[in-house]
């Protein structure tokens, strides 16, 4: 059945896959494969790691990391996004699950599930109702500051694994104390494996490469040894425990990882779990999706591709319900394998799901041999992999651009260092809007007067600019709104209280690109002011959408003055000899 024009247009826009699948042909499938090969390489040792970072099954992280590929493939539009489980949401939901105070090990997966289904519906809800647009809200500053201290914290966090000591906490003080309490109990074998492999690890990351390059291997070869470091590690790691029987002398390993493809689950329907979980999901969502679309807009500008945020909200959304439905958890993202998979060459969404397959034939057939793999090995994986989002630059970027956004910044770090990830995101998000509150409350308005032989317009504390004693010109930099309007009427009432003989007020907007109901009856009151100290108000440079507003109301009705086209009209008319 063929579907009509707009049916298919409709089909397209919410299923991406319908478009770039038309041009598929064999050269982007073997970019993709490979490019498959590479990721599937790094995401399996990650992947068991970030399921025991969020306080789940280590099996988990691989059921995480199958279905929701195949989803985004669908409904994604970036075309090197891998999405899966990350560092941060993994954090987010150990915390969200603590909450709970569950100890059964099936209602913690359960809750996983839910958590990972509620975010879901959230994000895929934002996508069709066009709130993607909400992400821009977020200062960036800010979110940098809460990933810096996840990292931090996610670090102390396996620690515990690297010593072989039990340490519990949810903040940066408790971590440490707990890991002080019990660093007696240090393993020194286990000791041994976790900082060994972290140095393995680090050298991997910059060494590696470069020595088989010197070698005469070929670069894309070279790239994906390079890229199998941790595989290579968690292979040598699990042999070690098993030839010499570690496991009897204290190392702690991953245990039995069941074999096979993911169940399919169900998320429980329980309104009360629903709404303990309800605002964990909200926060997941959101720095899901931040971080998600940043990595996903930085790597489309590189090959000159758009995409569109709105969508990527359901891509998201559908990877998560995918996660929920598979026995996985909340999923996003991820900025370390989604470089990977666009250096590696991916081309198309397809590439996520040849990594799927990849994944699932790991999940199906190498389970068994991850039984004597330890936990040191996949603490260290995450060690290595949360540093590299630790950056602290942008406390002294922030500190010398603007005062104002290191303040938000510091207080987030410190806010998730100290009272945990829950508090630390709530409060970035809390900090971005109260900062957009706070800095357009209080718009800059300069005082403008003409530069000399010109028709041009500048503050008069920065150029040479001839005024006239009873003309006073405003320029108005931001739009007009409820937070700022009472901050306009009092700017504008303390320069006219003066003994300056002033009998003109113009109001220049040519940065006005929206004037609200409270705006107006600002400019309502500002009018009958002036009209009462024999001021006329007058407005310069409005814009058509502004003007078309106010034209629907009565305000230029009332107005003392008039409204020029531009801010030289208005002084040619008021004062002409000035010119």
């Amino acid at each position: 059945m063929k579907l009509s024009l707009p049916s298919r247009r409709l089909a397209e826009r919410y299923m991406p896959i319908l478009t770039w699948g038309k041009t598929y042909n064999k050269d982007t499938l073997t970019s993709d494969a490979v490019a498959a090969v590479i990721v599937t390489i790094m995401l399996i040792p990650q992947s068991l790691a970030y399921a025991l970072l969020a306080g789940l099954p280590a099996e988990m992280g691989l059921y995480a990391s199958i279905l929701p590929l195949l989803a985004y493939a669908v409904f994604g539009t970036s075309r090197a996004l891998a999405v899966g489980p990350v560092a941060v949401v993994s954090l987010m939901t150990a915390a969200a699950i603590g909450n709970l105070g569950l100890s059964d090990p099936i209602e913690i997966a359960i809750a996983a599930g839910t958590l990972a289904f509620i975010s879901g519906v959230m994000l895929t809800g934002l996508g069709l109702l066009r709130l993607g647009f909400l992400a821009n809200f977020l200062s960036h500053p800010v979110i940098a500051g809460f990933i810096t201290a996840s990292g931090i914290l996610i670090a102390t966090s396996q620690l515990k694994h690297i010593f072989g000591i039990s340490a519990q906490g949810h903040t940066l003080v408790e971590l440490v104390i707990s890991l002080f309490e019990h660093q007696h109990l240090t393993n020194p074998i286990t000791l041994a494996i976790g900082l060994s492999t972290v140095a393995f690890l680090f050298w991997v990351r910059k060494g590696l490469k470069p020595l088989l390059l010197s070698t005469g291997m070929k670069a894309r070869t070279a790239e994906i040894l390079a890229k199998a470091g941790p595989v290579g590690a968690v292979v040598a790691t699990t042999l070690l425990v098993f030839l010499f029987d570690l496991e009897n002398k204290g190392v702690r390993i991953v245990g039995e990882v069941p074999m096979g493809l993911p169940p399919l689950t169900l998320p429980s329907l329980s309104p009360s779990l629903w709404g303990q979980l309800f605002m964990s999901a909200l926060l997941i969502s959101i720095i899901g999706f931040v971080e998600s679309v940043s990595v996903a807009q930085t790597l489309a500008a590189k090959k000159r591709q758009r995409i569109v945020p709105d969508q990527e909200l359901i891509g998201l959304g559908t990877s998560n319900i995918a996660a929920a439905i598979s026995g996985g958890y909340p999923v996003t993202g991820g900025f370390a394998r989604s470089v990977v998979n666009f250096d590696a060459g991916a081309e198309t969404p397809a590439a996520g799901a040849f990594t799927a397959v990849g994944i699932g034939l790991a999940a199906l057939l190498l389970t068994p041999l991850l039984f004597f793999l330890p936990q040191a090995t996949l603490a260290a994986t995450i060690i290595v992999a949360v540093l590299s989002l630790v950056d602290f630059s942008i406390l002294k970027k922030t500190w010398s651009y603007s005062k104002v956004d290191f303040t938000a910044v510091a207080a987030t770090i410190l806010l998730t260092l100290g009272l945990g990830v829950e508090v630390g995101v709530s409060a970035g998000v809390i900090l971005s809007i109260g900062l957009f509150l706070y800095k357009t409350s209080r718009p800059h308005v300069a005082e403008v007067g003409l530069v000399p032989g010109t028709q041009h317009f500048r503050n008069i504390n920065r150029h040479k600019v001839i005024t006239h004693p009873s003309i006073v010109s405003l320029r108005i930099d931001e739009s007009l709104y409820f937070a700022n309007a009472a901050f306009l009427q009092d700017y504008v009432y303390d320069r006219v209280a003066c003994d300056q003989p002033v009998r003109h007020i113009i109001l220049m907007c040519s940065a006005v690109n929206e004037v609200d109901m409270s705006a107006l009856e600002s400019l309502e009151a500002i009018n009958l002011r002036l009209k009462d100290m024999g001021i006329k108000l007058h407005m310069s440079e409005v814009k058509g959408p502004v003007m078309d507003r106010l034209k629907r109301s009565h305000f230029l009705d009332e107005m003392t003055g008039d409204v020029f086209l531009s801010q030289y009209d208005a002084i040619e008319k008021l004062a002409p000899k000035l010119l």
